[in-house]
């Protein structure tokens, strides 16, 4: 917070919002500084090109000055070449975003996490394998910020057995159980980033929701309702 001035920051634009009746508040998440906010001045003037280049999930070289919390951008460049998302996967990359800022707190740095998340946005480019690539990325940032899962032991530390199950405790970990809901051939799968089985795909799915849910304390993520109707949109169309 104490950096006067930065030039050609690769960033991310995690989301904006209208200031005023011209400039923009941009949250960014940038390699080097993490998380924060930047005022975009003047750029939704008519004769201003640059909000066409203010949008998510594209990468940028950002520069911006100032000593208080809420930065003034300078300058933005695109870095090319970038590939664009759409469908399900534009949706899913706002799902991204959020979970980015609901985790990271404001200038945290964590250059692992920036890199992590160029790469979710580059696999999910390509329209294949979503919900792999998403549950790659909850893994990766929960590994990042402190709350990565034991899913070779459990509790009692012993060894996950692929053919025991399991029950997923929000302060302890993976308990075994005879009626739990995940089979030890998932948490190892899930450990190892093994997605091809529709199953362990499955059971990934529920196990990250629960995780996540248990670290927000309850409080909802907004892009899961737009992506739970878009998904029905896309089966039904």
């Amino acid at each position: 917070m104490t950096e006067s001035a930065v030039y050609l920051q690769p960033a991310f634009i995690l989301q904006h919002r209208k200031y005023r009746e011209t400039s923009l508040i941009i949250d960014v998440l940038t390699r080097d500084f993490g998380r924060f906010s930047l005022v975009a001045k003047g750029v939704k003037k008519s004769k201003s090109k640059t909000a066409g280049v203010l949008q998510p999930f594209i990468p940028l070289l950002i520069s911006y000055v100032g000593k208080a919390e809420l930065k003034t951008l300078t300058d933005v460049e695109i870095v090319q070449p970038f590939a664009q998302l759409r469908g399900l996967a534009f949706y899913c990359g706002f799902y991204v975003n959020e979970l980015v800022s609901r985790f990271l707190h404001k200038y945290d740095p964590h250059p692992e996490v920036f890199d992590e998340y160029g790469l979710c946005l580059s696999h999910l480019s390509t329209g294949e394998n979503i919900e792999a690539t998403l549950r790659s990325f909850e893994l990766s940032l929960m590994d990042h910020v402190g709350y990565g899962l034991q899913l070779e032991r459990d509790v009692n530390g012993a060894a996950v057995n692929p053919l025991k199950h399991y029950a997923f405790d929000a302060q302890l970990g993976m308990v075994e159980a005879v009626d739990g809901r995940f089979s030890g051939k998932t948490l190892l799968a899930i450990k190892s980033r093994e997605f091809v089985d529709p199953l362990v795909l499955a059971e990934a799915k529920i196990l990250m929701r629960a995780v996540i849910d248990a670290h927000l304390q309850g409080k909802p993520l907004k892009s899961r309702t737009v992506i739970n109707k878009i998904s029905g949109i896309l089966k039904n169309g």
